[in-house]
């Protein structure tokens, strides 16, 4: 007797992180029952780690949705049906838009780690009601970065740590929270080569960090005084590359005049390092031949975040560590979800507005904050809303995306939802948002629709992975695609007047249509206006059962190859512009594990500088005036609040907050505080204990755990729990601490407006071996 077939493997890819990495999955029914790596994704190649088994969860969570809810007077939700639905909301937003214009409407989110097709067809929406100001979780950690990078380069770069000679972790743990292709393999085999070294920049002793060559274990909040030593000890003690400066860069004497006058040994005692320590690691890094180097939320969400970014740009330039292998490196992007080129050093002395005042959409209309990667700051938006400013807005349209769980404050979130207009969330379960949201909108889930993410950022071969769909949509959902379409259509601004004669061109193949689309699209505005939502209705309508969404990739495919010539000709896309893009867009389609769809060389990432003569600016007189008052502004500690929070710390037993189901948590203890054992002592406190934390916005209780990877007054979160879970009989339970719920908004970056998740003062008492049971 022959042994029964195993069940079949399909390919998909993780939703937990920025990486997605290639998955092969076995399903059983509606349900994903085992996952691995798929050997075949030309990113990830087979690497996996622990989090991937958490997918079904997502799937399967208890709280999803599958019909439209709106909400009553009460507060409760009552079900409606789509036609309905989309009606009502078209006809609010439109007359929040004719009364008040379309800048009153915030567009928040657009897809999370592993759902962006969304957001292309939000790009739709976001015209046809005239939104001008737009907020995601990219400008709650990478708008810092992207200003500085858009000053100095105009350009995204990414680390090749692989080939690194030294790798730098500034802020970071890889080991958890990845950043890159195959994290722990590479961060063995740099451990394993002695030629190599490993530098970690973090006030814990973190994974990497006990893995590392340098552990620069800085005080909390102090980051900008290590590096700022960094720095100055290069150019003090003439270890800068300064052929490589005077062939490639601007404003090196005006850095090197403030790096100068530094004090070292000041900066070394600030930070808590030594500086024979310091040395050491300036010296490993100018003596390299190639460094990449990284920065994460450990700095991007602390004191001084944007100069962080500024002065981390510094160490690896002043060194000359750019454009090689092993090395950081200009990526392609196939979708640019950046806008920070607007900022770049050549654009940002241009001419204001008229009468001196900022251009339209530069700033937020009630704070004046400033609008970075087209996005206003999150820690602004209740500022925003609450006020009876004539310029406030009156109304939300939210999507994947949980902003009262999210975003600093959750009290003041909520109150700002419940006194806009109208608010609208997009969403596949029932989040701590849409329970505040006038209208809900139910999702296909990532996994029944096709889906893919931008975040490919690999150099020099960059991949895209479009997920082909592993179950049919829930009864009662819709895709994000279809949502806009229906929601634009409703709005009166395309129809049957756009898709008549391409849905006939679509049916004779990829050529006539591209020849079609062209035609049509220079003779009716709209149909390029409101390009993806005409690609869904007619060429998505040729695409295979449950691709649809994927219609918009064609007009993307197409942009690709017309702007990036040479990479897609290296990636295989070569010949005509219209029959490159449409090869390109069949291998997106075709390849299930994924397709490289650029390939560089290194002196692209010198073309990538968008600046005169493609020369990096290093000279940033907002960051220098900051750098020269760092003596003169050392961190003061709050009698009151004794403690520092770093509110969201990744561990192995933490997820995101898509997972809404706590079943994946099955070792351990959930939602822990930990600390270091002299501060339990200092309260009185043992393993396993319940403490109550209190900030100036809010108090929360967890259990202890004791560690002396964190410092004496360190203290620390993990990030994804606090959520309100929804069990199989309905039952609602809160596990874990909502970290927003301690936070606050004004505790924020003054250029940037990110918010200092990573330091928040915080006093810790004792409870007792029990939680609390009231508060």
């Amino acid at each position: 007797m022959s042994a029964p077939l195993a069940a079949e493997w399909k390919k998909t890819a993780c939703i937990i992180c920025s990486l997605n990495c290639g998955l092969e999955v076995q399903t059983e029914g509606g349900r994903i029952v085992k996952a691995r790596g798929d050997k075949d994704h030309p990113t990830s190649q087979g690497y996996v780690c622990e989090k991937s088994q958490r997918m079904d969860f997502y799937q399967n969570g208890a709280d999803r949705i599958t019909s439209p809810k709106r909400r009553r007077a009460d507060g409760s939700y009552e079900d409606i049906d789509w036609a309905t639905a989309i009606s009502e909301i078209a006809e609010k937003l439109a007359a929040v838009k004719a009364q008040h214009g379309g800048a009153s409407i915030l567009h928040y989110g657009g897809g999370s780690q592993g759902n962006h097709l969304g957001g292309t067809y939000a790009d739709s929406t976001i015209k046809a009601l005239g939104v001008v100001y737009r907020s995601n979780a990219l400008a709650q950690e990478k708008t810092g970065e992207a200003w500085v990078q858009g000053k100095m380069m105009g350009a995204g770069v990414h680390g090749d740590f692989e080939h690194a000679e030294v790798s730098v972790f500034l802020g970071k743990n890889p080991f958890q929270s990845h950043g890159f292709a195959r994290t722990r393999v590479i961060l063995r085999e740099i451990q394993k080569d002695p030629k190599r070294s490993m530098i970690v920049i973090d006030p814990r002793r973190s994974e990497t960090a006990e893995m590392a060559d340098y552990h620069l274990a800085v005080r909390p909040g102090t980051d900008a005084w290590c590096l700022a030593a960094l720095g100055a000890i290069l150019v003090q003690e003439g270890l800068v590359a300064k052929d490589w400066l005077a062939e490639h860069t601007t404003g090196y004497s005006r850095v090197a005049e403030v790096l100068q006058r530094i004090p070292v040994p000041d900066f070394a005692k600030t930070c808590g390092i030594d500086i024979t320590l310091l040395r050491q690691v300036a010296e490993r890094i100018a003596r390299a031949k190639s460094v990449s180097m990284i920065e994460d939320l450990g700095v991007q969400m602390n004191l001084h975040s944007t100069l962080n970014s500024y002065l981390n740009r510094l160490v690896w330039l002043l060194t000359g560590h750019y454009a090689r292998p092993g090395t950081n490196n200009a990526f392609v992007p196939l979708l640019n979800l950046s806008s920070s080129t607007r900022e770049t050093a050549a654009k940002s002395g241009a001419s204001p507005g008229a009468g001196g005042k900022p251009r339209p959409g530069s700033h937020s209309p009630v704070t004046g904050a400033k609008v970075i990667m087209g996005l206003i700051p999150c820690n602004v938006i209740p500022e925003e809303i609450l006020t009876d400013h004539p310029k406030r807005f009156r109304a939300m349209f939210i999507e994947s995306s949980n902003p009262v769980h999210s975003l600093a404050d959750s009290q003041r979130m909520r109150q700002a939802l419940r006194a806009l207009d109208v608010s609208v969330v997009i969403d596949v379960a029932m989040t701590e948002t849409a329970r505040q949201a006038d209208y809900v909108l139910p999702a296909t889930s990532q996994f029944e629709k096709a889906e893919a993410t931008f975040f490919n950022v690999e150099f020099p071969r960059n991949g895209f992975h479009l997920r082909q769909p592993l179950f049919a949509p829930r009864p009662g959902t819709l895709t994000e695609a279809e949502i806009h379409a229906r929601l634009i259509e409703a709005l009166g601004e395309i129809g049957e007047g756009q898709y008549r004669l391409l849905r006939g061109a679509a049916r004779w193949g990829r050529t006539a249509f591209g020849l079609a689309f062209a035609w049509k699209a220079a003779r009716d505005t709209k149909v390029a206006r409101y390009a993806p939502v005409v690609l869904y209705r007619t060429l998505g309508e040729t695409l295979p059962k449950g691709f649809a969404p994927a219609a918009s990739l064609w007009g993307l495919s197409q942009m690709f190859v017309r702007k990036n010539r040479k990479a897609a000709v290296r990636a295989g896309f070569g010949g005509g512009v219209l029959a490159a893009g449409n090869k390109l867009f069949d291998a997106i389609l075709t390849r299930p594990s994924g397709v490289i769809y650029s390939v560089s060389e290194y002196a692209d990432s010198w073309h990538a500088v968008r600046l005169p003569d493609h020369k990096i600016n290093l000279c940033i007189e907002e960051m220098l005036a900051e750098l020269e008052a760092l003596g003169s502004k050392l961190p003061q500690q709050d009698a009151d609040y004794p403690f520092v929070l770093s509110a969201g710390e990744r561990r192995s037993d933490t997820s995101n907050t898509s997972i809404r189901d706590a079943g994946w948590h099955r070792r351990g203890t959930f939602g822990t505080l930990r600390m270091h054992p002299t501060d339990a002592e200092k309260i009185g406190c043992k393993e396993g204990d319940w403490v109550r934390m209190t900030t100036r916005r809010g108090h929360a209780q967890a259990p202890v755990e004791l560690g002396e990877d964190l410092q004496p007054g360190h203290v620390a979160l993990p990030n994804g729990h606090g959520l309100d879970y929804t069990t199989a009989d309905g039952t609602p339970v809160h596990k874990g601490v909502s970290l927003n719920e301690l936070t606050d908004t004004t505790s924020r970056d003054p250029f940037a407006g990110t918010p200092w998740h990573k330091h928040v003062p915080v006093q810790i008492v004792r409870l007792g071996a029990t939680q609390e049971t009231t508060v």
